[in-house]
């Protein structure tokens, strides 16, 4: 939805990504304009499931207000949830009392404390945060696709394990009991199977342990403000330039590169997408409304501006 870092352009938003994963619309930051440009993408306010912010600079928060607003005026009953660092309670209560509205539904903050830690998980993916390193606190975070073991049916039924519920109580990790013999799980299921994941790094300065949370990801989304000459800018504004995210891209074994928050002083991409293929070929500068399509043991898709790589 947006991919300009602290000032917007013409052509760049303030920093927000949509996520479609399994049954949940999730919103990643949601800088100024956000609502409009996820309208723009035909994705209606009103399926956004949670909403996790990376840091409380304006860039990456300041769209809350309107889309928590918008909702309202729209009618929406189920809850919301919003996830983000210290600050984020606090932040959500005062947007509550920005203007003249009435909230329809409940608002769930969920602050995070803790480094490298699981915060959300269902039967089909978790998401996890990790602390990088900004001017204030920034998470990064992690989706990542939970496949279960594939049910070897023949095994089952040549251990005497008729077809029907018992076999459902397997898949879910239990133990069955057939004519007085107990079947374990792992003797009918194949082994652990690899789920798609993707990282976005939010706002941060390179670190060695985004090698570590990043490692073997199909996509890292990271932030590459700068080109090399403005490396000690990046530096002192908490930010990573293209060659470095590209080093860290490498370090991880990722499967995509997508670089992202783009400083208002270049006109195009080409300069930091040129560094950065210089050590990791397969990478993208982001642009606003490109869609990346990820799906397991396939290439990742990128389409942007309606033409397909």
């Amino acid at each position: 939805m947006g991919t300009a870092s602290a000032i917007p352009t013409k052509t760049r938003n303030h920093a927000s990504i949509v996520m479609k994963i399994y049954d949940r619309t999730v919103l990643f930051d949601c800088g100024e304009g956000t609502q409009k440009q996820i309208m723009n993408a035909q994705v209606s306010p009103m399926k956004i499931d949670d909403i996790y912010i990376t840091h409380l600079h304006g860039d990456h928060i300041l769209g809350l207000p309107g889309i928590i607003q918008s909702l309202a005026f729209r009618g929406r009953t189920r809850q919301l949830n919003i996830y983000g660092p210290p600050g984020i309670t606090n932040l959500i209560e005062h947007i509550k009392k920005l203007g003249y509205f009435t909230i329809s539904y409940e608002i769930i903050v969920h602050e995070i404390m803790d480094d490298d830690v699981v915060i959300y998980q269902q039967n089909n993916f978790l998401i996890k945060a990790m602390k990088m390193k900004h001017t204030i606190t920034n998470y990064a975070y992690k989706i990542e696709e939970i496949k279960q073991p594939k049910f070897l049916r023949p095994k089952a039924i040549e251990l005497g394990v008729p077809p029907g519920p018992l076999f459902g109580k397997l898949q879910a990790g239990n133990s069955v009991t057939v004519d007085g013999k107990e079947i374990f799980p792992e003797q009918v299921l194949g082994p652990p199977r690899k789920g798609v994941k993707l990282v976005y790094s939010g706002d941060t300065v390179p670190q060695e342990k985004m090698i570590y949370f990043a490692k073997e990801v199909n996509v890292l989304i990271h932030e590459a403000t700068f080109a090399k000459e403005y490396k000690d800018k990046a530096m002192e504004n908490g930010h990573t330039i293209a060659e470095d995210a590209a080093l860290i891209a490498k370090e991880a074994n990722v499967n995509q590169l997508i670089l992202t928050h783009l400083s208002n002083r270049y006109t195009t991409s080409e300069a930091l997408e040129s560094e950065a293929r210089e050590i990791f070929n397969n990478t993208v500068y982001a642009e606003d409304m490109m869609t990346v399509i990820v799906e397991n043991n396939k290439p990742v898709k990128i389409i942007k501006n309606n033409d397909e790589e």
